[in-house]
């Protein structure tokens, strides 16, 4: 895991809660009174101020008007790279992906990101709970469907290869029309050559990944990492002996999985042919 005493990464939120602090402390506002006027409570202008919590466009609106900054939050908003819009905790993952010279992926609850349809990716998030209010929705799907870019570059190209549950193509969370367009475009993904895709069938009863999903990245640098997701818990592993391990997870599962030719030939079964 990273280093406890690794310094606290200060983002673009961190910035503009600073502002909207100096700014209302200009206006002789204590933050009582400023979550009063806008029907919030203190402690949620507290977050924002302390770059915890992220600020929305239409409530930074309505803070210029109130601080009469002349839309300096609202401008500051708009201008947070995509990636910060995102939690926390996937930021690193997303920095890391992005300059990734390889990317292995196990997954056995959804179909992954990089690999989602726009329709399929919205309802992932319409499944979330507590639900997301429709301008996050919106900003993640943003931020996911950019991700995939990775997918497109060629200096240096990026070497991937996914191992998919089967029971993810099976599973209709976009509906039993947005699932077969999902499995189209998994059928897709699969002939591009730097990219491998694997599926583990259901019928085996048991493989290396059963403790749950991961990610392993190789850094320009060839630095060595993994990303684990769980309910709650989700971190950017760098200790080499950590990873070590999930790499050799990594590798039994792929053994263990449908080989990419086997692969196609189910996506090509569940599409009813080639």
């Amino acid at each position: 895991m990273q280093p406890a005493n690794k310094p606290k990464k200060i983002t673009s939120w961190h910035v503009i809660g600073a502002l909207l602090s100096h700014f209302r402390r200009a206006a002789h506002i204590t933050q009582p009174e400023l979550a009063e006027q806008v029907g919030l409570h203190e402690d949620t202008i507290g977050s924002i101020e302390q770059g915890r919590r992220p600020l929305k466009l239409d409530l930074a609106e309505t803070l210029d008007e109130i601080l009469d900054t002349k839309g300096a939050l609202a401008v500051a908003v708009a201008k947070v790279p995509e990636r910060e819009k995102l939690p926390a905790f996937v930021q690193d993952l997303v920095e890391h992906e992005e300059k990734a010279l390889t990317l292995l992926s196990y997954q056995n609850q959804v179909v992954p990101g990089l690999l989602q349809t726009t329709d399929y990716a919205r309802a992932v998030f319409d499944c979330l709970y507590p639900p997301l209010d429709e301008e996050q929705a919106d900003e993640w799907l943003s931020t996911r469907i950019d991700r995939q870019k990775l997918l497109e570059r060629k200096k240096p190209r990026p070497m991937l290869n996914f191992i998919l549950e089967e029971v993810l193509l099976h599973r209709p969370i976009d509906g039993p029309d947005g699932l077969r367009e999902q499995i189209r475009h998994l059928r897709r993904c699969a002939e591009l050559p730097y990219l491998g895709l694997q599926i583990m069938p259901t019928k085996r009863g048991n493989h290396a990944g059963l403790d749950g999903p991961m990610i392993l990245l190789e850094t320009p640098e060839h630095e060595h990492l993994a990303y684990i997701e769980g309910q709650l818990i989700s971190y950017l592993i760098d200790d080499p002996d950590q990873v070590s391990i999930l790499q050799q997870k990594y590798g039994m599962l792929r053994s263990q999985a449908l080989t990419p030719d086997e692969s196609i030939g189910l996506l090509d079964d569940l599409l009813g042919g080639p």
